[in-house]
């Protein structure tokens, strides 16, 4: 069973391809995901990265929380599940007048 891994503090120049290098040290990537804003179509600084093998993600969350990568220090720990959002229009208040 595979597991998501969420990545923060990520320094602004850092690609996909670098931290999939970074974590397959440690056991075989599925995937990367680093999250782009849409405004400005650059990072928020924050990414997932998807393993194959749990004992392998476990230990490259040990080994990588807190170590430092393009003078940035990662926050590195298992991700959460993703939970339902409402739409942001309606929690402005903005559709209440249909």
């Amino acid at each position: 069973m595979s597991k998501n891994i969420y990545v923060g503090n990520i320094s602004y120049n850092i690609m996909e391809r670098d931290l999939e290098d970074l974590f397959s040290q440690y056991g075989e990537v599925t995937s990367v995901k680093i999250i782009i804003d849409r405004m400005t179509n650059r990072s928020k600084g924050f990414g997932f990265v998807e393993m194959q093998d749990d004992d392998a993600a476990t230990a490259a969350i040990s080994a990588l929380n807190g170590t430092e990568l393009s003078n940035r220090e990662l926050r590195v720990n298992e991700a959460r599940e993703r939970t339902e959002r409402n739409d942001r229009n309606d929690r402005q208040g903005f559709n209440n007048f249909r």
